[in-house]
C-alpha cells in the first residue's frame, strides 16, 4: 500500500506547538468554540468537537479552558462571534495553498492574508481556485516501535476500515475516509495499539518542488500564514 507522506508535516506542526503554546492554546479554543456553535456542545453527539477537544487535550489545554472555550461556543458564556472562512491562493513557483480561517472581522483578515501573499511571491485567489488539488482524508500515525510487525498492521488497519497503510522511516501512516477516523482509532486502541497523532486534513493529490529564492519564500510565507492569529490551518502541496 502506499501514498504521499504526511508525517513530515503533522511532525512540524506538533514542534510548533511545542514552541508556541499560548498561540497554539488561542487556535484550539476557538476550534472548539466554532465547532460548539454550530453542532452543539456535546463532544459524543458533534464529532468537530470531539476532535477539537481532544486536540486540546494533546497540547494539554487545562480540563477548565476547554469546558470555558465549549460555552462560549454554546452562547452560554458571553465571547467572540468567530466567522469560519476558506482562503484559497497561489505560493511563489505556483504552489496551491488552502487555509482554514476563523475571523472576528473579515475584512481585516483577507487584507492581511492578501499582504503576505503578495510580500513573498504568492497572490489569494477566488474561492475553488486550488481546493480541486486536495482531498479530505483522515490521517493516523502509528510509532514503530510499538510489537507488532508490518502485515499484521496493515490487516488491523484493513479490517478497522482504512483505505491505505504505508511505512516511512520513523512511522507508520493510514489514510482513511474523514468519516472513519474516530471509528479507526477506537479500533487500534482496543488492539492495544498506540496512536502517535491523528487529524483529518486536507491532502493534495500532487505536489510541487522548489528550490532557491521560490522556496525560501514559500518557508516564509508558510511560518507567516501558521503563525497568524486568525489562521487554524494551512495546507499546500508543497513537497518541503
Amino acid at each position: 500500500m502506499s501514498g504521499h507522506s504526511k508525517w513530515a508535516t503533522i511532525k512540524r506542526k506538533k514542534a510548533k506547538v511545542d514552541a508556541q503554546r499560548g498561540k497554539v492554546f488561542t487556535k484550539l479554543a476557538k476550534d472548539i468554540i466554532v465547532a460548539a456553535r454550530s453542532g452543539g456542545g456535546d463532544p459524543e453527539a458533534n464529532l468537530a468537537l470531539k476532535n477539537a477537544v481532544q486536540k486540546a487535550k494533546d497540547a494539554n489545554i487545562p480540563n477548565d479552558n476547554i469546558q470555558r472555550a465549549i460555552l462560549r461556543g454554546t452562547g452560554e458564556l458571553e465571547g467572540v462571534n468567530y466567522e469560519e472562512v476558506t482562503y484559497e491562493g497561489y505560493g511563489p513557483g505556483g504552489v496551491a495553498v488552502l487555509l482554514d480561517i476563523f475571523t472576528d472581522n473579515r475584512n481585516r483578515t483577507a487584507g492581511e492574508i492578501r499582504h503576505l501573499f503578495s510580500k513573498y511571491g504568492g497572490n489569494l485567489g477566488e474561492t475553488g481556485c486550488v481546493s480541486w488539488m486536495f482531498e479530505k482524508q483522515g490521517i493516523i500515525i502509528l510509532p514503530k516501535d510499538i510489537g507488532f510487525n508490518e502485515d499484521d498492521l496493515i490487516l488491523i488497519s484493513l479490517e478497522a476500515g482504512a483505505d491505505d497503510f504505508r511505512a516511512e522511516e520513523e512511522v507508520y501512516e493510514i489514510t482513511c475516509a474523514p468519516d472513519k477516523l474516530d471509528a479507526i482509532q477506537e479500533y487500534l486502541k482496543q488492539q492495544s495499539i498506540p496512536i502517535e497523532a491523528s487529524q483529518a486534513a486536507m491532502v493534495p493529490q500532487n505536489t510541487v518542488s522548489l528550490t532557491g529564492k521560490n522556496a525560501d519564500h514559500m518557508d516564509t510565507l508558510i511560518d507567516l500564514l501558521e503563525d497568524h492569529d486568525d489562521v487554524q490551518e494551512v495546507y499546500t502541496n508543497y513537497e518541503a
